[in-house]
């Protein structure tokens, strides 16, 4: 069962999302989607969003995803995929689901996209603490 207080919490908490002004707009047990605009300050020499931007958003999305479910969750690994360039004042938008869960740890999917443009593909496993309390 989803323990959304607890996702809010470690939200209110994130002072590195909240820097790039990463937002949360929907989370269920096992799935979550975040949001975030592509501002000047997070382009690259290119022009485009730096790829530290865009697995920032996206692995804002998975930690909620795997923390909605209860004990405090964390990432054993991530990598990301990048497939479309994103620019400056594009809303890119984050949507992470559980694939699978076993024992104490979880495979989580999380596409970016630009509208219906496809930025990148995430893939984040997940380590449940053994440790129930949060924030201890």
């Amino acid at each position: 069962m989803a323990d959304l207080r607890a996702v809010h919490a470690m939200m209110a908490a994130d002072e590195a999302s909240r820097a790039l002004g990463i937002e949360l707009v929907d989370c269920t047990d096992g799935r979550a989607t975040t949001r975030m605009t592509v501002r000047p300050d997070m382009v690259n020499g290119h022009g485009m969003a730096h790829g530290g931007m865009i697995f920032s958003v996206a692995d804002t999305a998975f930690a909620c995803a795997c923390n909605a479910a209860g004990p405090v969750t964390v990432a054993s690994s991530g990598d990301i995929v990048f497939v479309s360039p994103a620019r400056a004042g594009e809303v890119l938008v984050a949507e992470g689901v559980r694939r699978v869960g076993f024992g104490r740890q979880g495979v989580y999917d999380v596409t970016v996209r630009c509208g219906e443009r496809v930025v990148a593909e995430f893939r984040g496993r997940s380590h449940r603490m053994a440790t129930p309390e949060r924030g201890a």
